[in-house]
């Protein structure tokens, strides 16, 4: 099958297509590279545009009237980021999503698959969560897809696009083949906090120590990016199954370990693999940083078939690998905060 993935020449987006060319499937990559990088799109067929560009989004199917299935991975993620450019989030995120919808309806999708997140989440009072949790997310980045679901909603209620949301939990590791990764050198999540760190042989700032947790860091559920790709995977490969015993044409499914690791326990397992250990120092919170969550649901696999499979100490060690790897492949660009997607 033909998919057409929006912000595939991201981390996870460019995963998600290594996952689809592995198994027989075509992708056909969008992305305006301003999250993304074009060395990920290497031997796959490639869009470079914005996917509000409605010309464009004609064109990709004009040439490919075969396309099968649309996943959209397309977005801004930083959370302190989007404290301080709320606008901008809303924009990218939620605005323009909407216009590239209107456009795939128009030219015949009905499969869609939205690259959403735990981040909208309101967490119980032992941090775990479900498809039916809360959603009171703590930032502007958590709104945007928050809003974005509900957007998607209303529009399959009246349209024959169907919508399946994955809300992803935090991705650690990299494509064992090595074909993607982060695309930063210094990413501004955990663990590539944790990388950098190491790398400069400087203590590992733990930015919030003072939550009700039980050693007072934040508390994450650390999924592989391979296993998040075959999660893509088996809802491409099994989407109509999976809406034709559902009469919704919205579903939402969390994809995550179902174990919740603090972020000093991280750095344990990082110690675990590498061979000198990481100091830490404690830091106020970030704006925006929430005590975070880890999903408690089976529902992915009861209806994918699906589970993580791949350990925290194999998503650690195969993200150290990556960056051993990465300058071989991306050449470092001159960076900013917005510049890590998905």
């Amino acid at each position: 099958m033909k998919v057409l993935i929006a912000g595939g020449a991201g981390f996870i987006g460019s995963t998600i297509a290594s996952q689809l060319i592995d198994s027989g499937h075509q992708p056909i990559i969008l992305d305006n590279l301003v999250t993304g990088r074009r060395e990920f799109c290497a031997g796959r067929e490639f869009y470079e545009g914005d996917i509000a560009d409605m010309g464009l989004v004609d064109r990709i199917f004009r040439e490919h009237r075969d396309i099968g299935a649309v996943v959209h991975c397309a977005a801004l993620i930083v959370v302190p980021d989007s404290v301080k450019r709320p606008i901008h989030y809303y924009r990218e995120n939620v605005s323009k999503t909407l216009e590239f919808v209107d456009q795939l309806i128009a030219n015949g999708v009905e499969r869609f698959i939205f690259s959403s997140s735990a981040a909208i989440y309101k967490a119980a009072d032992d941090f775990t969560v479900d498809e039916d949790s809360p959603i009171n997310a703590p930032s502007p980045y958590g709104q945007t897809k928050a809003v974005v679901e509900r957007m998607l909603a209303d529009i399959s209620a009246s349209s024959p696009l169907k919508v399946l949301s994955l809300r992803y939990f935090n991705p650690i590791g990299a494509d064992p083949k090595m074909r993607t990764g982060l695309q930063l050198a210094a990413p501004s999540h955990a663990l590539g906090k944790l990388i950098e760190a190491y790398r400069a042989n400087v203590p590992f700032k733990v930015t919030g120590v003072d939550y009700p947790t039980r050693d007072g860091s934040g508390i994450r559920d650390y999924v592989h990016v391979w296993d998040l790709a075959e999660a893509h995977l088996r809802a491409v490969e099994r989407f109509d199954d999976l809406f034709a015993t559902n009469p919704a044409h919205h579903m939402m499914l969390n994809l995550g370990t179902g174990s919740g690791t603090t972020v000093l326990e991280l750095v344990a397992a990082f110690n675990r693999v590498v061979d000198r250990p990481v100091e830490v120092e404690y830091a106020p919170r970030r704006p925006g940083d929430s005590v975070g969550a880890y999903t408690r649901s089976s529902r992915a696999e009861e209806l994918l078939g699906w589970w993580a499979e791949r350990s925290l100490t194999e998503g650690v060690a195969d993200s150290l690998a990556w960056f051993d790897y990465r300058s071989r492949l991306l050449p470092d660009l001159a960076e900013s905060p917005e510049t890590y997607g998905t």
